[in-house]
């Protein structure tokens, strides 16, 4: 597998060579994460007429997925069968490579069986912090989070990176982003250090001291910053373009264009939170919850007020949703977005918008995960999305996102 070392979001090569023509094997892999939870994953193959295999042209014909797809065996990991269901690939520390290793077994073994002898086997890294870049740790002011810069004198791109309604700091994007040349700021709004522990009311203001911090930095470019956020991140990207001028480019990755969950408060103005209906969830036989229709429904005059007011953005607008998302109707959040700024006459949109793919739409290559456990809710939680799409609107989008943030922040 080359190259044995490099960037967590770019493809590698898998050959296997010395085998017989024909020859049926399994290629798996096995990960674990920072809590030594184990994740696997396996494919079919048959070797070529000269005895060998290459991911990159020869297609799976069973496993956890069928086609050629070089990175499959990468994506579709998934937690072991002994471990807990429903747990997330991600790194919690991206200083250190998650190690994976790709073994090749005689013969076709089906996923959660006992595979055949070991043939052969290679040990691949996935770095998330590049030689050079450097991670900082923020206590400025109210504002907590890392700050990731590339290494060399800048000044880069600066761009303020969110996630969901999980909380806590998450920072491989960001990691993934200064490896790409950006400066990368990692938000966590709640559930951090001395932040609040849970997700109520937000102040803007706090979200404008990171972009006025991020602005002023000297490594950083400007004149402005740019966002990304997933879920509620998202939405969060859309408020802060809209009101805050140092922002002038956002990304929402699986947003809703109205204000949701908690209350958000800028000065003298405040957008209500749309609630979820408890009510409105169900619950499949296997104890999966769907929380698809549970959001208050944005398009409801009696929650205009919730509505973020993006029209006021003098800035750039990159909307991506997976159209399979079962969290939320992203989709038809993107629309209603892209109407309200047609409306007021604004063409400064772009919209990635995927069959197939699910809610969490992550840097390529993180494993797909159609149920995971809600952090705060403590069940499982219905993403949505087919693992092959999904990977694929996640290797698509990251290099679409990317065009775009150098393209508004220079």
């Amino acid at each position: 597998v080359s190259p044995a070392a490099g960037p967590a979001d770019e493809r590698v090569e898998t050959r296997v060579a010395g085998l017989s023509p024909g020859q049926p094997v399994t290629l798996r892999a096995v990960a674990a994460d920072e809590r030594g939870c184990l994740f696997q994953s396996c494919a079919h193959y048959r070797a070529d007429s000269r005895g060998e295999l290459h991911l990159g042209t020869d297609a799976s014909h069973g496993g956890d997925y069928t086609g050629v797809e070089p990175m499959g065996l990468f994506w579709s990991l998934a937690p072991a069968g002994m471990e807990r269901p429903y747990q997330r690939l991600v790194p919690r520390n991206t200083s250190a490579p998650m190690k994976v290793e790709v073994l090749v077994h005689q013969g076709h073994s089906l996923p959660g069986s006992m595979p055949g002898p070991v043939m052969a086997k290679a040990e691949v890294q996935r770095l998330f912090t590049a030689p050079g870049v450097r991670r900082i740790r923020l206590k400025e002011g109210v504002v907590r989070g890392s700050l990731f810069l590339p290494p060399g004198d800048g000044p880069f791109p600066g761009v303020i990176d969110m996630y969901g309604d999980e909380g806590g700091l998450i920072e491989f994007r960001s990691s993934l982003l200064a490896t790409h040349g950006f400066a990368a700021l990692s938000l966590p709004y709640f559930d951090f250090e001395d932040l609040p522990r849970i997700l109520k009311d937000l102040k803007l203001e706090y979200f404008e001291e990171a972009a006025r911090f991020l602005q002023r930095h000297p490594k950083v470019k400007g004149p402005g910053v740019g966002v990304i956020g997933t879920g509620k991140g998202a939405e969060l990207a859309l408020s802060m373009i809209t009101f805050l001028p140092e922002v002038v480019a956002a990304v929402s990755i699986s947003g809703c264009s109205s204000n949701t969950v908690a209350d958000l408060h800028y000065g003298e103005t405040t957008l209500p939170g749309l609630h979820f209906d408890m009510e409105k969830v169900t619950v499949s036989e296997s104890g999966v919850f769907d929380v698809f229709e549970a959001l208050d429904d944005p398009m409801n005059p009696a929650n205009s007020s919730s509505v973020i007011p993006i029209e006021k953005a003098e800035g750039h607008f990159l909307l991506v949703v997976g159209e399979d998302d079962r969290m939320w109707k992203s989709s038809l959040y993107a629309e209603l977005a892209i109407r309200r700024l047609r409306q007021h006459g604004k063409e400064n949109f772009e919209l990635l918008s995927y069959p197939g793919a699910g809610h969490r739409i992550d840097p390529p290559s993180t494993p797909f995960c159609q149920v995971a456990m809600d952090r705060v809710l403590g069940v499982p939680v219905l993403g949505g999305g087919e693992s092959k799409a999904h990977a694929h609107a996640q290797e698509h989008s990251w290099g679409k996102i990317q065009e775009f943030l150098h393209l508004h922040l220079g």
